[in-house]
C-alpha cells in the first residue's frame, strides 16, 4: 500500500502517518508539508519520505501524478488558523487545492480521507447533524465547506471514487504544541497551569466544546481505510464541555488550586457551543470514541511532562 499523508508534520497528519506507520509496516508513506505551521520533530521517528511543496501549487501535483501513485490520501493540509481573514488565501489553498488532489486521485484510483470542520455548522443550534445548519461564522469555516460540496460533487459524478470527509470538533492531544496560538485550550492551559501560572480564558468560561482526543480521530481514520463506504461525518464525542470543567479537571489532575481570570473574547465570529451528533459515524464507520474529557486530559497531561 502505497499512502500520502498531505499536512503530515502537523498535528492530526503526523499522529495518523505514525499510526500507518505501526498498523501497516509494509506501507510506504509519503507526507507532504510546506512546513507553514507542521514541524520536523513531529516527524522523528518516522520512516517514510517527505515530500515539501504548497497543496494549492498546481505544479506540485503535476510533479506527484508523473512521478508517483498512491492507493490511499489523507488529507489533513490545511490552513488551520480560524483567525486568517484573507478571503483569497483561505480559499485557495483550503477549497481550491481540494480539486488538485481529487483529480491526482481519480486518476490513481486512490481512496481520499479529507479534514473538515465543525466551523462549517457556525453557531447553529446543537446537536450538530450532518445534513444541517450549515452557516458558517468565518472563510475558515466556510472554505471547509467548500471543500465537502466538491467532495459531493466527486461523489456523485464518480461513483466509483470512495471518499471520506470528517468534520472534526475540537481535537486535542500530542503533537500539537507546533501550532502556537491555534493549538487547542486544552494544551494552552495545560502548559500555562503547570507553570503555576492562571488560567485566562473569555468571560464567563460557559461556552461549550465537543472536545475529542487525537487517539479518537487517529482510530476514525484507520476505520475510514478499512470500511468500504464514502461521506461526510462529525469526529467527536457527541458530548459539550465547558471551558470552566477544563480548568477544573486540570487543577484537579495537576494538584493544583489556580483561580480563572476572565476577559473579554474580542471576536465577532465565536462558536459558543459545539456538540455533534455522531450517530452517522457510528452506524456507517463502527466509530465509537473510547476517551472520556477527563480520561482524554489525564492521558495527554502524560505527554506533555514528558515532552
Amino acid at each position: 500500500m502505497r499512502v500520502l499523508v498531505t499536512g503530515g508534520a502537523g498535528f492530526i497528519g503526523s499522529n495518523v502517518a505514525f499510526a500507518l506507520q505501526e498498523m501497516y509496516p509494509e506501507a510506504k508513506i509519503y507526507v507532504l508539508d510546506n512546513f507553514s505551521s507542521g514541524h520536523f520533530k513531529n516527524l522523528i521517528g518516522f520512516k517514510g519520505q517527505v515530500v515539501t511543496g504548497n497543496i494549492e501549487d498546481p505544479e506540485l501535483w503535476r510533479y506527484l501524478r508523473e512521478n508517483f501513485a498512491f492507493d490511499v490520501i489523507f488529507h489533513k493540509a490545511a490552513i488551520t488558523d480560524t483567525t486568517v481573514m484573507d478571503q483569497k488565501l483561505m480559499m485557495k489553498v483550503n477549497a481550491d487545492s481540494f480539486r488538485y488532489l481529487l483529480d491526482a486521485a481519480l486518476e490513481w484510483n486512490a481512496k481520499v480521507i479529507y479534514a473538515s470542520s465543525a466551523g462549517v455548522y457556525g453557531n447553529s443550534p446543537p446537536p450538530m447533524r450532518e445534513e444541517e445548519g450549515l452557516t458558517p461564522e468565518n472563510v475558515y469555516g466556510f472554505s471547509k465547506l467548500m471543500m465537502d460540496h466538491i467532495a459531493m460533487d466527486y461523489m456523485e459524478r464518480y461513483p466509483e471514487m470512495k471518499i471520506v470527509g470528517f468534520r472534526y470538533f475540537n481535537v486535542y492531544g500530542p503533537r500539537e504544541s507546533y501550532k502556537g496560538k491555534s493549538a487547542s485550550m486544552i494544551y494552552q492551559l495545560a502548559v500555562k497551569m503547570m507553570k503555576g501560572q492562571k488560567p485566562r480564558i473569555f468571560k464567563w468560561g460557559e461556552q461549550k466544546r465537543d472536545f475529542v482526543y487525537i487517539k479518537d480521530v487517529v482510530k476514525a481514520n484507520l476505520l475510514a481505510l478499512e470500511k468500504d463506504v464514502s461521506g461526510i461525518f462529525n469526529i467527536a464525542t457527541g458530548r459539550a464541555r465547558s471551558f470552566n470543567e477544563i480548568i477544573e479537571i486540570l487543577n484537579r489532575i495537576l494538584g493544583t488550586n489556580l483561580e480563572t481570570e476572565y476577559f473579554d473574547c474580542p471576536y465577532d465570529f465565536y462558536q459558543e457551543f459545539t456538540q455533534a451528533d455522531i450517530t452517522k459515524a457510528r452506524e456507517k464507520l463502527g466509530y465509537n470514541p473510547e476517551y472520556s474529557l477527563e480520561e482524554g486530559i489525564e492521558d495527554y497531561i502524560g505527554y506533555i511532562k514528558g515532552s
